[in-house]
């Protein structure tokens, strides 16, 4: 039996840890620029409305940034830092060498904020923003982003090369590398999804349509005439062929009938572990967006520089 006064104690001990984990968590704010930037939010998204009026692609391409930079050394904007003579960054990493874009539309929306709010708000706070409006723009979920950000002043390619998934990469590979990240197998499949729209380039199929086992033979098919064994590399298909531009649960469908074009893709759905998950969004697209969104909150909340940490960049691919 517990008496009184250990209850106490541990109900005392509860209350510590938890209102540890609230400060915690409390390092970024959805309200972090309500007075000294308040018109944050429509300067964001106006310029993405622009954006993706004139590139249907951008969504896809600007999460792919988000996830890239949140995934090497945390949510901070570093991916957003061009290479110089005397400054390697991580654009050039395997993963992103050739396909990484968007850069140039954060940093017009950087120079709109600049205007209306000097020297206030982060690249990497602006990344978060972007990314969000491309997902509602494409017909997906909303969501409140968390901001409070820093950018950092450094850049790490080894980190990048080491971090990021590859298109080859299994499926214990991936849980390894979302585990890593503090990111748990339902997050893995959740965030997966932003595959439902946006283009890979040839050279990351390749070898799955060509040698893969657990794919459909025609959708294999369709694939090889436009991506020859050799040459081509930079060719471009869909991720998902159903609905390439939407943002949708059609991804998952996909991957029921063999039909996902990364092998890291097909691994989400190939007898293991995450099968029912990924049944599970297919049935249920619902389900699908309120997880893809917990996760993307999670996702953003990956080591931000904050308070004194970092800086605010005037420009975003380069450190003031």
């Amino acid at each position: 039996m517990v008496s009184f006064g250990s209850s106490r104690s541990i109900a005392c001990s509860l209350l510590v840890i938890f209102l540890c984990a609230c400060t915690a968590n409390a390092q970024l704010s959805a309200n972090f620029y309500t007075r000294s930037c308040p018109n944050l939010p429509r300067i964001v998204q106006t310029a993405m409305r622009a954006a993706v009026r004139n590139d249907p692609r951008l969504p896809a391409s600007i999460i792919r940034l988000f996830f890239h930079d949140c995934f090497v050394n945390g949510c901070d904007g570093s991916v957003l830092l061009a290479d110089t003579p005397t400054f390697t960054g991580e654009q050039n990493a395997f993963s992103n060498r050739n396909s990484i874009r968007g850069m140039d539309v954060i940093e017009t929306i950087k120079s709109a904020v600049e205007a209306a709010c000097n020297a206030t708000v982060s690249c990497a706070d602006i990344l978060a923003l972007a990314t969000r409006d491309g997902v509602v723009l494409s017909g997906g979920p909303s969501w409140t982003v968390p901001l409070g950000r820093r950018d950092a002043r450094t850049a790490s390619q080894s980190a990048a090369n080491s971090n990021l998934p590859l298109a080859s990469s299994s499926l214990s590979t991936l849980i390894t590398s979302f585990q890593n990240q503090g990111l748990n197998l339902r997050d893995l499949v959740a965030l997966s999804g932003a595959h439902t729209f946006g283009l890979a380039r040839c050279v990351t199929f390749r070898n799955r349509i060509y040698n893969d086992t657990n794919i459909q033979p025609a959708f294999a098919a369709t694939r090889r005439a436009t991506c020859p064994q050799s040459g081509g590399a930079g060719d471009l298909a869909p991720l998902d062929v159903t609905t390439p531009n939407a943002f949708d649960n059609a991804y998952y469908i996909n991957l029921m009938s063999r039909r996902g074009l990364l092998h890291s893709d097909q691994e989400l759905f190939n007898n293991g572990s995450a099968d029912s998950i990924v049944r599970g969004y297919a049935n249920n697209r619902a389900a699908f967006f309120r997880d893809f969104v917990a996760s993307m909150v999670k996702m953003g909340n990956i080591a931000p520089l904050t308070g004194s940490n970092g800086e605010i960049r005037r420009v975003c691919s380069r450190v003031n």
